[in-house]
Order: structure tokens, then C-alpha cells, then sequence
């Protein structure tokens, strides 16, 4: 039987050797103590791999060969349903029945109790065979167990210590509806005047005396929105800012005595997309709606970033799938396509193009896990902080690799996001390319990847917003430790010099570009900081160089941030990979292959950096 689990070498090295299972499941297992868990590592990986098989079968057997209908079957509102096409309803109905919904739900919710990281991988092998049904599928689990996470970070989630479980839970009705199937939910942040800018959402939310709300406004592009349940972003505050802003549960509808619905909010649009044209994208109507604010009133843009950065994780797998579909998808027509006495793919600049699809793949992928592993241990400490006992050197310990797991989800993530996004188009580009004619017939596929692709770069935060966080972070922590970053970037130019390895060297070099990047940014950041004092008094000069506005001071930072992210993002794959080669030499070929693509583009980028953008800020300057 076809499977995209067991046709997949490099995905099944990290699952069998790349990847660090034992503090996933220990701390998913409750410390080994949870009832009817598993009690040893290689136990729970061998079961999940069981599930990667199952899932990896369905997609190549039930999902793939379906594509065609699942493009061409657009869901559409009727008398106020939206209504999905046939195929879409049913590869949906066979992935619950294989219990995806409820994976990564505690086994006392109704759940598997799989690590994240698992339906992680398994959204890699359904993107491969749609990514339209996969992106549905995340609004299922996903949202049950944003949910959860929720009642537990605001204490209304109840725990019993011996043995470990979860004994009541705030929003377990809406948990147990999605983890059955019968239900899903999606997170509704956008408006017509508030895409990125979330400071300007309208969608009011008003307590009530009863101590529920009522919230009116309406919601657009909201993936998968025509599900029950609702994460909603509203104002509840008077002023502006994010402060005014909390999260809400709210359900579009309610049952009554007969099982009829009882309508709470309207569907008014669906959406005719270029892509992803199984998945219903909705335009939703609140009128006095009744939701259950989540946590406290003015954090709901705090609750909103812990739905948004394992969305981006997912969108890296999402885009993974893709490309690996393109990928495989370009090399068997340039394998059998034959051009002057040899099939294409033995032609030199095909075989380049099919190589450098393979490498990005696999380079990516690399940076797929890691972003994934520290973001769920990250979030899995923080919990076992908040609630079980421990001794108090047990609590620093913990509390320092939880700073540590966190601060490397904050780098990885939006560096995955902008890398794998973009990859994903450019990729799908390529393989219409080695189609020839072909791609850009519709009959083979290729095109419905490239335009399915191209909304990577624009949902769960733009490309441009990715690269403007990893801009900000990068540059602010060498501000506000510039010894700490002078370290490291003296070690990165040690190994590029002297390293045994050259492979070391080059993985360094990469890392040293970067730097040099930063350093670049950083000195002509100080330059107009320092012409900007003499506009102040003496006395508050120490304060004004404590003081940094992104918004007002990097201005040249900003306009190369995309390309910063560039450098960053293949040092960081570079970095990961290195370390594959130390425990596992037979991952040197792919470090090799990564690093002599990446170094010339590093190159080009930073001399971009170093020699562009003071015209373009003057001419912006000019019409301010």
C-alpha cells in the first residue's frame, strides 16, 4: 500500500533518530505517572509511528488521488450553511475516524495524549495530499486544545495529583464535541479595516450584569469559520492599543430541545479563492452575540499569541507538505520526460532545479522540528510549573530550561514561518517549470500546488510581519547586551577561521554574515540615535540611549528585514544541521548540499545590507 509516511527517508530519520522524544513524552506522560500511559520512550514511539503509518496510508490512498475533485468542489452558503463539497466531507469524515480531532488530547478528555509534535508530522502528510483539507483539520484538535490550554493557564481547570489527571475542565463540552468530531472551531481576528494591525479591530464585546458579554461586528478570511465554536478577539476596553482587547468563546450556534440550532451569529460570505479551494474562508456576522470571555479582560492579545505561534509552526509543516509534493511531483515527469536522447532530469539545469527543491525541503524540515520541539516543551514546563509540586531546586532547574526552550521557540518560529512560506511558492513554481507546458495545464496538478502555495506567505502573519519580529528581536537583544553579542559573534568568527571541519567553517561563515548584518544595522542605528541627542539635554542622554522605538528607529533595519531573516534563517538550518552530523554522519550530505546553496545567497544579501536603502528612506523621508 502507498504511504506518505513510509516513502519518506528523511521525515523517518527524525522520527526514529532526529528527534528527542524522552522529554516530550515524559512530560506528556505526567512525569511516567499518568494512568494507562506509556513507560518508556521507545513504547510511545513506536505507537506513534504506528499512527504516522495510518495517517501517511490515508493520505496517499484516500486524499491524493481526490485532488481534482477537492479543487473543484468550493463550499457555498445556502439559507445561511455553508456547505462543503462532497469529497471535502468525506476525506474530513475519515481522518476523525482515524481520531485525529481528538490525538493530542488527554486520554481522560477522550484523547491519545500524543505529543503536539506528532500532529505536527502528521499535517506534513495530509499537506502532501491536500494542503486545503489539512488546514481544515487544524481547526478541529487544534482548537479543542487551545481550549484546554486556556482553562488551564486562567485556573479553571481542575487537577488531581495522585495519580496525574485532569478531573474538570472549564470549556469541556466545546473539548469533547471537537475531540468526537461533531464539532471544530477557528480563531477569528480579522476584520474589514484590521488585518495585521490589530490595534484596529472593531468588534465590540459589553458585560453583561449577569457577568456573561455580547459581542457585535463582523469577522473576515477567517479559515474554517463555519464551525460552532468561535476564538474571537474583540474590544472590551475604551482607548486603543492591545490593552483594550480580550479573547472570547463564542459559539455560532447553540442546540435546542429537537437538536434544531439555534442561531447566535450569521455566515454572510464565502469566499472564492485562487487556492486551498476545499477549505471554506468566511465572512462572519456577531449581532449581540453571547460569548465567555477567556482569562482576563485586556489580554486577548496575549492569549491570542499562544493560538498564533504554533499556527506558524504548523503552517512551516503545512508548507513542507507542499513542497515535498512538488518536489516529488517535478522529479517523476523529468524521470520519464525524455529531451534530446535523455529524460530531463539528467539534464544539468534539472537536475540542479531538483536538487535545490530537495535540499530546501530537507533544510527546512530540520528547522520544522526544532522550532516545534522547543515551543511544546516550552509550553509543557510552563504548565507543570503553574500546577504540580515540586521542590524548590526542582522549580529553578525547570523554570531555567523552560526561559531556555521558550527563547529558542521565540527565534525559530518566525524564521520557519518566513522560510518555509516563501520556499513553498518558489518550489511549486519550479515544478511547474519542469513541467514544461504541462504545468500549466490543469489536468497534471501542478499548477492547483503553486496556487495553493501562495497563501503561505500571507495567513498566520505575512511574510513581512515574520521578518519584522525576528528583525526586532535580534536586534534589540544585542542592544540591550551588546557584550553578549559581541561574544558570540567572535566565536562564530573563530570557527569560520580555524575549525578543523570545513563543513564547520562554512556553517560558521554563515553565522558571521549574519552578524555582520546586525552589526552593519546596529551601527547606523547608533549613528542616528547619537545625531538625535543634541535635540535633547545633556542630563537625559544616558536615558535616551536606553530608550529604543522600533517604530522610530530602524527605519533601515525594517527596510532590509526580509533579507536579515534570510541570514538568520540559513544560519539557524545550518546550525541544526551541524549538529545532525555529530550524532549521525550520514546527514552530512545534507549540511554539504544546504550550506553551498546558502552561501552565495548570504553573500548577495548582505551586500544588499551594507550598500542599499539610505536612498528609498530619504525619498520616504521627503514625503513624510
Amino acid at each position: 500500500m502507498a504511504s506518505f509516511y513510509d516513502d519518506n527517508e528523511d521525515l523517518r530519520w527524525y522520527v526514529r533518530t532526529g528527534i528527542d522524544w524522552e522529554p516530550l513524552v515524559r512530560l506528556t506522560e505526567y512525569d511516567w505517572k499518568a494512568e494507562d500511559g506509556f513507560r518508556a520512550v521507545d513504547e510511545a514511539r513506536e505507537f506513534y509511528e504506528q499512527i504516522l503509518d495510518a495517517v501517511g496510508a490515508f493520505a496517499a490512498t484516500d486524499i491524493a488521488p481526490r485532488w481534482s475533485e477537492l479543487d473543484r468542489q468550493h463550499p457555498r452558503l445556502a439559507e445561511g450553511e455553508v456547505v462543503e463539497g462532497q469529497a471535502a466531507r468525506e476525506v474530513t469524515a475519515g481522518l476523525v475516524e482515524l481520531g485525529l480531532p481528538s490525538l493530542c488530547l488527554p486520554r481522560e478528555l477522550g484523547g491519545t495524549n500524543a505529543p503536539l509534535l506528532l500532529w505536527h508530522l502528521t499535517t506534513e502528510l495530509i499537506a502532501r495530499a491536500d494542503v486545503s483539507i489539512c488546514a481544515h483539520l487544524g481547526f478541529h484538535g487544534g482548537m479543542a486544545m487551545a481550549a484546554l490550554m486556556y482553562s488551564v493557564m486562567e485556573g479553571s481547570t481542575e487537577f488531581q495529583h495522585e495519580p496525574p489527571r485532569i478531573t474538570g475542565t472549564r470549556f469541556q463540552d466545546c473539548i469533547e464535541e471537537i475531540a468526537a468530531g461533531r464539532a471544530w472551531g477557528s480563531m477569528d481576528l480579522t476584520e474589514p479595516a484590521a488585518g495585521s494591525d490589530l490595534g484596529a479591530i472593531t468588534t465590540r464585546a459589553r458585560p453583561q450584569p449577569d457577568g456573561s458579554w455580547l459581542l457585535t461586528g463582523q469577522k473576515i478570511f477567517i479559515t474554517s469559520g463555519h464551525g460552532r465554536w468561535h476564538f474571537v478577539i474583540a474590544r472590551s476596553e475604551e482607548g486603543p492599543g492591545l490593552e483594550a482587547l480580550s479573547m472570547f468563546l463564542v459559539p455560532a450556534w447553540d442546540w435546542d430541545e429537537a437538536g434544531g440550532k439555534i442561531w447566535r451569529a450569521r455566515f454572510v460570505g464565502v469566499e472564492e479563492k485562487l487556492g486551498h479551494n476545499a477549505s471554506a474562508t468566511v465572512t462572519i456576522a456577531f449581532e449581540d452575540t453571547p460569548g465567555q470571555l477567556i482569562g482576563k479582560r485586556g489580554e486577548g492579545f496575549k492569549s491570542m499569541l499562544l493560538l498564533m505561534n504554533n499556527a506558524r509552526v504548523a503552517v512551516g509543516f503545512e508548507s513542507l507538505g507542499l513542497a515535498e509534493a512538488a518536489w516529488r511531483a517535478a522529479r517523476a515527469y523529468a524521470a520519464q520526460r525524455p529531451s534530446m536522447g535523455r529524460t530531463i532530469d539528467r539534464h544539468e539545469m534539472v537536475a540542479e532545479i531538483l536538487e535545490g527543491m530537495q535540499t530546501e525541503i530537507q533544510g527546512i524540515r530540520a528547522l520544522a522540528m526544532q522550532a516545534a520541539w522547543h515551543e511544546e516543551l516550552a509550553q509543557k514546563m510552563r504548565l507543570a510549573l503553574a500546577h504540580f509540586p515540586l521542590s524548590d531546586s526542582a522549580r529553578a532547574e525547570l523554570e531555567a530550561q523552560q526561559k531556555e526552550h521558550a527563547r529558542k521557540s521565540r527565534a525559530f518560529t518566525p524564521l520557519l514561518k518566513w522560510i518555509a512560506s516563501e520556499a513553498a511558492v518558489e518550489i511549486s513554481r519550479q515544478a511547474v517549470q519542469v513541467h514544461g507546458g504541462a504545468g500549466y495545464i490543469r489536468e497534471t496538478g501542478v499548477e492547483k500546488l503553486l496556487r495553493d502555495a501562495m497563501v503561505f506567505p500571507i495567513y498566520e502573519g505575512t511574510s513581512q510581519i515574520q521578518a519584522l519580529m525576528a528583525m526586532k528581536d535580534t536586534l534589540l537583544a544585542a542592544v540591550r547586551d551588546p557584550a553578549a553579542f559581541a561574544r558570540r559573534a567572535a566565536r562564530a568568527r573563530l570557527a569560520a577561521a580555524s575549525a578543523r571541519d570545513p563543513l564547520r567553517r562554512q556553517a560558521a561563515l554563515l553565522r558571521v554574515r549574519a552578524n555582520q548584518a546586525i552589526q552593519h544595522l546596529l551601527s547606523r542605528l547608533l549613528v542616528g540615535k547619537v545625531d538625535e541627542l543634541r535635540h535633547h539635554a545633556i542630563a537625559s542622554w544616558a536615558e535616551q540611549m536606553r530608550s529604543w522605538d522600533p517604530k522610530r528607529d530602524f527605519g533601515l533595519a525594517m527596510l532590509h528585514a526580509e533579507r536579515l531573516t534570510g541570514l538568520l534563517a540559513d544560519a539557524a538550518v545550518a546550525g541544526v544541521l551541524l549538529k545532525q552530523v555529530e550524532k549521525d554522519p550520514s546527514r552530512r550530505d545534507v549540511l554539504v548540499r544546504w550550506v553551498e546553496r546558502a552561501l552565495p545567497r548570504s553573500r548577495y544579501r548582505l551586500d544588499q545590507i551594507t550598500t542599499t536603502g539610505p536612498r528609498l528612506l530619504a525619498r520616504l523621508g521627503e514625503g513624510a
